[in-house]
């Protein structure tokens, strides 16, 4: 009988070091206290007092161990020394600038991101490919595979002009040698992809694909105030942004409102990225009218000025990035002039850049979207006294309740004041809608972010920021369709990981050989107790 239970014995003190060793790695990850953790560690210790407890009390197993101490002792050495060298690899790892990068282009398959876009087609598309002499295997098969994705909406025919100079010449092309042009067409829409110097892409097809199938939006942003330009190529433009918007059929055009005095009868969405100044009276009002008689737009407001104590804030600096509430709180939202942090998932080591995923179901906007991240977002508070036709919701909210908050302290003394600070997951998105009753004017659709660093050059191909800016825009100016990435203008070269992603990471390579380990020296152990 005492046999039976010192074979047990092993399997309780595992147990146990398994317990500490998943409270210990919970905390890490979650950078909080609560239930679960006291749990863990009460079970962890609880079976290693029991085990300790036993042999203490048992002869049997107190000769055991002092027989067994060498291979004990041996086992715990095994386990510091793997779990150092663990340690020592992933710190190597993760601070070394090397990397072996063994990925390559499926080139003879089409993206999922295609594939939803070509399923979606609901009009009839003929695709014909003029090509002199016989067609490579690799233009067979990449129309081919538009063709079968489409289920029947689209037709493919590749044929060469010099012996079909009749056909070709209906559709107006110069016949020679040399060229070679792919012609989409759909209904009165026509659009050529000229592919004669190189090889025709994925990308270049699906691009006129939309171009022919989908309805084109002209999206206004506006300038005058120190706004994010789309004709900015460096780090801080929007010139990514503007050519994605392009792939999916919007076309941009700056708008600078104090000298035209009106919007365009032609916008359909107008955005307002990051103004550093304030916007005049006029207009404020050309915005609000445009507004109230169904216009729709993205306000992107940037973040407010910190300091530190030794350094106060001058007027100008307290003034500068404007919240635009004038304009806002017509439509039953305000904009805080604080920093929303967020300790436990935020990007490097700023706490004021939070990478979240906790996003409320907006299916046309948030479905399927990896995090996303902000930088010094501020948070967002609905207005009680609001019209009872508007209506509101939050899109983006920071990750959890314990350790984000909204600090209204702009001297970077990061710490959480209860009744001044606002406890998260603190709203930093929020989407308006008012339906209009006439039905002469159409809705009115507002989306706000408190953030418009996330869609500039630099950050834009990070995590899912490019998906998010696309999603917005196309819910904004009224359409459904599947948003088009294209890999040329987003691409990202190295995987982005949050800090809770990181820290899950480090827990899982922990955890896996420690667990080895210990089940090997379990059986090592239950071997020479029967021996």
């Amino acid at each position: 009988m005492k046999k039976n239970n010192h074979n047990k014995s092993p399997y309780l003190f595992v147990f146990g070091l398994l317990c500490l060793a998943a409270a210990g790695s919970y905390f890490y990850v979650e950078q909080l206290t609560n239930g679960i953790l006291l749990t863990l560690t009460l079970l962890g210790l609880l079976s290693i007092f029991l085990t300790g407890y036993k042999s203490l009390t048992n002869q049997s197993s107190r000769r055991w161990y002092r027989l067994q101490w060498k291979k004990i002792s041996f086992i715990i050495a095994i386990v510091f020394f793997s779990s150092s060298f663990l340690v020592g690899i992933n710190y190597y790892t993760f601070n070394l600038p090397y990397r072996w990068d063994v990925t390559h282009d499926k080139q003879h398959t089409l993206t999922k991101n295609t594939i939803d876009i070509v399923n979606a087609i609901d009009q009839q598309v003929d695709i014909t490919a003029f090509y002199v002499g016989l067609p490579p295997k690799y233009l067979v098969d990449l129309l081919a595979e538009f063709e079968r994705a489409s289920n029947g909406a689209i037709n493919i025919e590749i044929i060469n002009p010099i012996e079909r100079i009749g056909y070709a010449a209906q559709f107006g092309n110069v016949i020679n040698g040399k060229e070679r042009k792919l012609i989409i067409r759909s209904g009165e829409e026509r659009k050529d992809v000229d592919f004669s110097e190189y090889s025709l892409t994925e990308e270049q097809v699906i691009n006129a694909l939309v171009k022919v199938t989908r309805e084109q939006r002209q999206v206004y942003f506006l300038t005058g105030h120190g706004e994010y330009s789309i004709s900015n190529e460096e780090n801080l433009g929007l010139s990514i942004f503007a050519k994605t918007l392009e792939a999916n059929n919007m076309n941009s055009k700056s708008l600078m409102l104090g000298i035209e005095k009106k919007i365009p009868d032609d916008c359909d969405v107008l955005i307002i990225a990051g103004p550093h100044t304030e916007l005049t009276q006029t207009e404020q009002t050309l915005i609000n009218d445009y507004l109230n008689k169904g216009g729709d737009a993205l306000f992107l407001i940037e973040h407010t000025f910190v300091t530190t104590p030794d350094k106060p804030l001058t007027s100008e600096q307290e003034n500068k990035n404007p919240s635009l509430n004038a304009i806002l709180n017509q439509w039953g939202i305000n904009i805080g002039t604080d920093i929303v942090v967020d300790l436990s998932s935020h990007v490097g080591k700023d706490v004021g850049s939070p990478a979240t995923n906790n996003y409320l179901a907006h299916k046309a906007i948030t479905a399927g979207l990896d995090y996303t991240f902000y930088v010094r977002p501020r948070s967002i508070s609905v207005l009680d006294e609001r019209r009872p036709t508007i209506k509101l919701a939050p899109i983006v909210l920071s990750s959890t309740k314990e350790s984000s908050w909204a600090e209204t302290n702009r001297t970077l003394d990061i710490q959480f004041n209860e009744g001044i600070d606002i406890p998260g997951p603190v709203p930093i998105s929020y989407v308006i809608f008012e339906p209009k009753e006439d039905g002469d004017t159409s809705d009115t659709r507002i989306i706000v972010f408190t953030d418009a660093d996330f869609l500039t050059n630099i950050y834009i191909n990070k995590y899912s920021n490019a998906s998010m800016g696309l999603n917005i825009v196309n819910w904004v100016s009224e359409l459904d369709y599947t948003v088009y990435l294209n890999p040329k203008l987003v691409n990202v070269e190295r995987l982005d990981l949050t800090s809770k992603q990181q820290r899950m990471i480090a827990a899982i390579l922990f955890l896996m050989p420690l667990l080895i380990i210990l089940c090997g020296g379990v059986v090592g152990m239950r071997h020479r107790s029967r021996v």
